[in-house]
């Protein structure tokens, strides 16, 4: 069996303004909503800075699946600007999605929060990210989501 070389490239705390989300409503790939991403930071042994804005494009899709595609803007320590999209779904048993829907915290066996991320940067310090394989694993905290984001290969 081949083991899938990776190693941890960051690890991100996104602020999330849950009251200002913006419901787009029903749509024929279920309920269409907008979460503004207000903040955050980053840390790795190759970059950190802070998450400077963006937004979850999220639907609650009808088998009960809540997709994400986030979009972000990165701002390194050393003032580089990174755009940061990412894909990704959180899965949980129905009841637990529940109980999410009304803004519970769930305990980190009750889900499951992956995504494929592409980052691009047009600054030559940090040109490596726009060819970077990158997954990552999410946790919910009560003012948004700590990813850690892994570079494959």
């Amino acid at each position: 069996m081949t083991v899938l070389a990776h190693h941890h490239l960051l690890t991100m705390q996104l602020t999330v303004d849950y009251a200002g989300i913006k419901s787009i409503g029903q749509t024929p790939a279920g309920l269409r909503r907008i979460a503004p991403v207000t903040g955050g930071s980053f840390a790795g042994d190759r970059l950190s800075g802070t998450v400077l804005g963006g937004a979850d494009w999220l639907i609650n899709r009808p088998d009960g699946v809540m997709a994400i595609d986030v979009r972000l803007t990165l701002e390194t320590q050393d003032s580089a600007l990174i755009y940061l999209a990412y894909q990704g779904r959180f899965l949980a048993a129905p009841e637990a999605m529940r109980r999410f829907a009304k803004g519970e915290l769930l305990e980190p066996h009750e889900y499951s929060l992956a995504m494929t991320a592409r980052f691009e940067c047009g600054d030559e310090r940090y040109a490596w990210l726009n060819n970077a394989v990158v997954v990552g694993t999410g946790q919910q905290t009560p003012t948004g989501p700590v990813y850690t984001l892994f570079e494959v290969g």
